[in-house]
């Protein structure tokens, strides 16, 4: 806050509010394309949607008791039901906000559960790294030479074509008995 207000006084000081006005743009500019990289990172993103999600909650559970407090009134006959319409449609939007920030948090642990696994496989499957060419001091006792890499990928794409023949032939059989029985 202390920098605000030394910012504001400078403003106010010398006049030059064009002058300050820039170095904000871009670092808001700077800021935007921060958040834009991060948005792509789930587990950051689920960070972020916490305090949102905290803050709704208080705001659903802050009109819910001012709707039952209001309906009690009613109920004892102090009030009127005039403004009754107004609060349940304020409780249904801060209902829905609620959910749906609740349906983006499940969404980005799902995309972090999927991303975790896809790494777990991909480390299983293919455990040693293939040194590049461009860094050949990074190269570890352990990577794959290309020639063993290539035989790996072979062996691989054998399997997936096995697997893709036995799912035909399973095809064709289930397809020839369905015909049989229809005859």
């Amino acid at each position: 806050m202390s920098t605000m207000a030394s910012q504001q006084q400078m403003v106010s000081n010398s006049g030059q509010m064009g002058v300050l006005q820039q170095p904000q743009s871009q670092q808001q500019q700077q800021q935007q394309q921060q958040l834009s990289q991060q948005d792509f990172d789930p587990v950051h993103r689920f960070k972020m949607l916490i305090p949102l999600l905290k803050d709704s909650l208080q705001t659903v559970m802050t009109i819910a008791s001012l709707n039952f407090g209001h309906n009690a009134a009613i109920d004892n006959g102090s009030t009127t039901e005039k403004g009754n319409d107004a609060a349940v449609q304020r409780f249904d939007k801060s209902l829905e906000e609620f959910y749906a920030l609740c349906d983006q948090l499940e969404l980005c642990l799902r995309l972090a559960h999927e991303c975790l696994s896809q790494s777990i496989d991909s480390t299983k499957h293919s455990p040693n790294l293939v040194p590049t060419a461009t860094k050949p001091d990074t190269v570890q006792t352990e990577s794959l030479s290309y020639s063993q890499y290539l035989s790996m990928i072979k062996s691989q794409i054998s399997c997936a074509k096995d697997i893709h023949n036995a799912l035909l032939e399973c095809s064709k059989k289930i397809a020839g008995k369905g015909q049989g029985a229809c005859n």
